[in-house]
């Protein structure tokens, strides 16, 4: 086997960038057990190390490797700790943010570089702030762990998506993410069926631990999917993204073939928020020539899957019920339990005004409120003011993705636009901030082009 190193310092061989990231997650499952304690260190290490080799070999192949860590570093973390006993921590899961920071050294460069501000930077500059003044809230009131976990969920999305804005052609990274999804999908898929319809011993043993209500029971027909990842909301996320990025730039029968387990496991997560950003999404590319009739013929695959996932499955009542409750408005309980969150932070005797920092709340204890949505968790941890300009800056990114895709008009830029829309939607209700749901959003909303591409005078 032989390697080159590229002018740009780029590895180029036969082993993708992606591989490592595989044999990783495979031998922490397979090996994890046996090593005990130390194999959480080991996986750690080996995110980073495989982000490392993933970024030599180009922007398109990290994006791959990070996807295919972020979906699967959870149950390699399950698997372990079923052998080992539960982490509260959940430390094996900074793997694959540390795979992220990989490309830091070519930000760094870029600043110290005299190349002219770009626009992009602006809303990561401002939500970057926010995080900082979140961090120094946890700090001041002597909470060094929520104030580091907290930063380095909040913030490491940041750099990475800052990295990317000057690492890659944006079509490109965008057509190498639904490469891995078409990989990715059937996986988490079939996986997601199988632990509703019987979950794992390590599955089991997890939520048995987990302070995460909204996953079910640990029991068979009792859970709610949330597959290889860490809970309904993500599962539901990366498989509602995946589904877009494949529907639309894979031919139809891969779509058919590797999406159609993703597609049932997305309706057995009963994650609500996630097939509404599906939804959304949908209906965005429907406004776009390049992209219509595609979007109506998934939209049609789609609404003709839950109909007969309703009526045809064993899983049909309740998914039903779950459809259902679409239509239930503010007689939802889901909605009625929101809006009291924000009652309950205005009736503090300063409204939280100035926000409490970065903290972590049991929801399974008596008494604690959950944190549901951007907007609760941004006030609540930024104060008002801090709070309004942490979410103007997820509004200004995603607003400048939706722009891109009206003046561009290409199918990954429509399709960027899209996934922005669908993170609009999800804002009031879910958060996108942090984690792998933050890693989502801010890696596809910087793929846009910095300006139109300005027409080339003198060709036929």
């Amino acid at each position: 086997m032989t390697r080159t190193l590229s002018a740009a310092g780029r590895v180029s061989g036969p082993v993708p960038g992606w591989v490592p990231a595989v044999v990783l997650l495979a031998a922490t499952a397979l090996a994890g057990p046996a090593l005990g304690g130390l194999s959480r260190i080991a996986f750690i290490a080996g995110c980073g190390a495989a982000g490392w080799y993933a970024w030599r070999r180009g922007p398109g192949e990290h994006l791959q490797a990070a996807l295919v860590l972020f979906a699967f570093a959870p149950f390699a973390r399950r698997v372990v700790d079923l052998a080992v006993g539960y982490d509260q921590a959940g430390i094996m899961l900074v793997g694959p943010l540390l795979a992220l920071l990989a490309p830091l050294p070519q930000l760094v460069r870029r600043l110290e570089s005299d190349r002219p501000f770009d626009p992009r930077f602006g809303p990561i500059l401002l939500v970057g702030a926010c995080v900082a003044y979140a961090t120094a809230l946890s700090l001041f009131q002597g909470d060094l762990m929520n104030a580091a976990t907290g930063a380095l969920k909040w913030s490491v999305p940041l750099l990475y998506a800052a990295v990317l804005i000057d690492a890659a052609e944006p079509e490109e990274l965008v057509r190498r993410a639904a490469a891995a999804f078409l990989v990715i999908l059937p996986a988490i898929g079939l996986y997601g069926i199988w632990q509703y319809v019987d979950p794992p011993n390590w599955d089991r043993y997890w939520m048995s631990f987990a302070p995460i209500m909204s996953a079910g029971q640990p029991i068979p027909f009792g859970v709610r999917t949330f597959s290889t990842m860490n809970g309904p909301a993500s599962f539901a996320t990366f498989t509602a993204v995946g589904l877009l990025l494949v529907g639309f730039l894979r031919p139809p029968w891969q779509t058919f073939l590797f999406a159609s387990p993703a597609a049932l496991a997305l309706l057995l997560s009963l994650y609500r928020t996630a097939w509404l950003s599906l939804a959304v999404g949908l209906l965005f590319c429907l406004a776009f020539a390049v992209t219509r009739r595609r979007s109506a013929t998934v939209l049609i695959g789609l609404v003709g899957a839950a109909v007969i996932a309703a009526t045809l499955t064993p899983f049909g009542e309740v998914i039903g019920e779950r459809l259902s409750t679409l239509t239930e408005g503010s007689q939802d309980g889901s909605a009625q339990e929101r809006l009291e969150q924000y009652v309950t932070l205005w009736s503090q005797w300063d409204s939280s005004l100035l926000g409490v920092g970065f903290t972590v709340t049991d929801v399974g204890s008596a008494g604690a409120m959950a944190i549901d949505g951007m907007i609760i968790a941004c006030w609540l941890s930024m104060g008002i003011v801090g709070g309004l300009a942490c979410l103007a800056g997820f509004v200004w990114a995603a607003g400048r993705a939706i722009a891109a895709a009206v003046k561009d008009g290409r199918r990954e830029a429509v399709l960027v636009g899209a996934l922005a829309c669908g993170g609009l939607v999800q804002m009031p209700l879910s958060s996108i901030a942090a984690g792998e749901l933050g890693f989502l959003f801010w890696t596809f909303v910087v793929l846009v082009s910095p300006a139109p591409r300005a027409p080339v005078r003198g060709t036929a």
